[in-house]
């Protein structure tokens, strides 16, 4: 699988806080996995993958992001955020919702920690 980092807004609004995707599953073990309703993840009406440019992805990007949605294993649960933001799974959602389906198999991670990297652009780290 290839390397993976969830990204937000910096604090300090300078560039981005990285958590790197791999540590995040591993905190996810033992946890216990539920349904949680499609409708319920409000992250689909944001510029989730794009937020560099959130106004102008190119074709290629959104080429390369249906390669992964139609990729995406459904029998991974989604990773997300105590305040239910979708930290790891976005395509698995896509995949889920192109599907017809309703639900999608979740983790809720208690607590983060501090992000793997702070105030970094995407292009900065390594994949």
């Amino acid at each position: 699988m290839r390397k993976q980092y969830h990204f937000r807004t910096a604090k300090n609004g300078s560039g981005f806080d990285a958590f790197d995707v791999d540590r995040l599953i591993e905190l996810s073990y033992g946890l216990p996995i539920e349904n949680v309703a499609l409708a319920s993840i409000t992250d689909v009406d944001t510029p989730y993958w794009f937020y560099t440019n959130p106004e102008l992805p190119t074709v290629r990007e959104v080429i390369e992001h249906t390669k992964l949605i139609h990729e995406a294993d459904l029998t991974y649960p989604i990773l997300l955020s105590i305040d239910g933001e979708v930290m790891d799974g976005m395509h698995r959602v896509a995949k889920a919702i192109l599907e017809g389906s309703t639900t999608i198999r979740a983790i809720h991670l208690p607590a983060l920690g501090e992000p793997d990297y702070r105030n970094c652009l995407p292009g900065e780290l390594q994949y």
